[in-house]
C-alpha cells in the first residue's frame, strides 16, 4: 500500500519487578509485511506485541510508526488494531454492533458506523450472519467478526495474539490462508503472535524467532530454516538434527562419538560448534550400504513414524544426541526398517550448517 508506514522497536524493554520479559530488542518491520513472532511460552513475544498495541507500556526503548514515536500515546492513538486470542466479542451485540462499537465510542453517527460494520463484515464473508450475536456463531465466524471489529479503524499495523489458537485443525489451515490472503489485499502490515512453528513459516514474510526475551533470528521462512542463527533456532523451528561438535581445523569437526566430519569453513579452527542437518536430507540403509553419503554413522532404529508421504526414523547412535531421519514414504518401503534393527545414515557434506557455539 502506497504510503503504508514500517514500524520499528528501538532497544525495547520491558520488566516486571525484577524479571525482564523483552530484554532490549531491535526490529524493522517493513511496510506491508506478515510478520510472525515465534516462541515458547514465556520467550517475550505477547508482552512485545502488547507494547506495540499500548496495552504495556515499554520500561525502555521505543516504537516508531513511520515517523511517528507513539511509545506514549494511548492504544487508540496509535494508528495500530489488536486482535485478542479471546476475540472478547461482545456477547449482547450482534455482529454488526460488534463491529461498529469502536466508531459509537468515536462518536460517529449510526447510519455511518453501520454501513462500515457491513463492508468490512462483507470483506470477511460474514455479511449473512450481520444479524446474529456471538454465541449462534462458530469459532471461525467469530473470528472473522473480531478480524472486522479491529480492521474498522483502518489501522495501520494489524495486531493478532495466536488468533487460530482455539480452533480446530481443519478450520485452523482454512483460516490460516484467509489471513494471508486478506493481509495481501489490504496491504498493511499484520504482526502475529504464534508457538506454532508450521503457521509462522506457512504465514510470514518475517519470522521473529524469540528466545529469553530477545531475538535469536529475524528472516525470511526459508533462511530461518535452512540457515538457523543459533542452534536453539534450528531445535525449535524443527526438521534439523543439531550435533554438539567441536572444531577439528578449518573444514572439519569431531562429532560426540569421535567421528571426524567435514564441515564448512566459518572463520574458526577450533573451538565448540554445532552443526546442523536437515533430517530430510538424511540417508538410511542397512551397515556398509551408504556408499554415496560423504558422512557414515552407524546406530540402531530407535522408533518409526509413519506420517503419510513421510516416514521419520528416530535413529540411537552412541555419543550422539537425539536424532532422526525423514524420507519419503515409497523410499521406506522400498527397504523398510523396525525398531531395534542396526542401520546406518548418512549426509553430503554440503548439507552441512554450522552453527557456531
Amino acid at each position: 500500500m502506497v504510503g503504508a508506514p514500517d514500524i520499528e522497536l528501538i532497544a525495547l524493554t520491558k520488566r516486571y519487578g525484577q524479571t525482564v520479559a523483552v530484554d532490549n530488542i531491535n526490529l524493522k518491520i517493513p511496510a506491508g509485511t506478515y510478520c510472525c513472532l515465534l516462541g515458547p511460552s514465556g520467550c517475550g513475544k505477547t508482552s512485545t506485541l502488547r507494547m506495540i498495541a499500548g496495552h504495556e507500556d515499554a520500561s525502555d526503548g521505543d516504537v516508531i510508526l513511520g515517523r511517528d514515536n507513539i511509545t506514549d500515546l494511548p492504544p487508540a492513538k496509535r494508528g495500530t488494531a489488536m486482535m485478542f486470542q479471546s476475540y472478547a466479542l461482545f456477547p449482547h451485540l450482534d455482529c454488526v454492533d460488534n463491529v461498529a462499537f469502536s466508531l459509537k465510542m468515536r462518536g460517529i453517527d449510526k447510519a455511518t458506523r453501520r454501513r462500515r460494520a457491513m463492508e468490512l463484515l462483507q470483506r470477511v464473508q460474514m455479511e449473512p450472519y450481520a444479524q446474529r450475536f456471538p454465541a449462534q456463531l462458530s469459532g471461525g465466524q467469530q473470528q472473522r467478526v473480531a478480524l472486522a471489529r479491529a480492521l474498522i479503524t483502518d489501522p495501520s499495523v494489524l495486531l493478532l495474539d495466536e488468533p487460530l489458537s482455539a480452533l480446530d485443525p481443519f478450520l485452523r489451515v482454512k483460516m490460516r490462508e484467509e489471513l494471508k490472503a486478506l493481509q495481501t489485499r489490504l496491504g498493511i502490515s499484520f504482526i502475529h503472535v504464534t508457538h506454532s512453528q508450521e503457521e509462522a513459516m506457512a504465514l510470514a514474510d518475517l519470522v521473529v524467532v524469540m528466545n529469553h526475551g530477545r531475538v535469536d533470528q529475524a528472516a525470511p521462512p526459508r533462511e530461518i530454516f535452512n540457515k538457523p542463527a543459533s542452534a536453539f533456532v534450528a531445535r525449535f523451528i524443527g526438521g534439523h538434527n543439531v550435533l554438539a561438535a567441536i572444531r577439528d581445523g578449518a573444514n572439519a569437526a569431531k562429532l560426540g562419538d569421535g567421528t571426524r566430519v567435514p564441515v564448512p569453513a566459518n572463520g574458526h579452527a577450533s573451538g565448540e560448534i554445532h552443526v546442523a542437518v536437515r533430517a530430510d536430507r538424511i540417508e538410511i540403509g542397512r551397515p556398509g550400504a551408504l556408499g554415496s553419503a560423504g558422512v557414515k554413522l552407524s546406530g540402531t532404529a530407535r522408533s518409526v513414524e509413519y506420517l503419510g508421504t513421510t516416514v521419520q526414523i528416530g535413529v540411537e547412535i552412541p555419543g550422539i544426541e537425539a536424532f532422526s531421519a525423514v524420507i519419503p514414504e515409497s523410499r521406506f518401503y522400498a527397504a523398510p526398517v523396525a525398531p531395534g534393527d542396526a542401520i546406518a545414515v548418512g549426509w553430503a557434506s554440503e548439507d552441512v550448517h554450522v552453527i557456531g557455539h
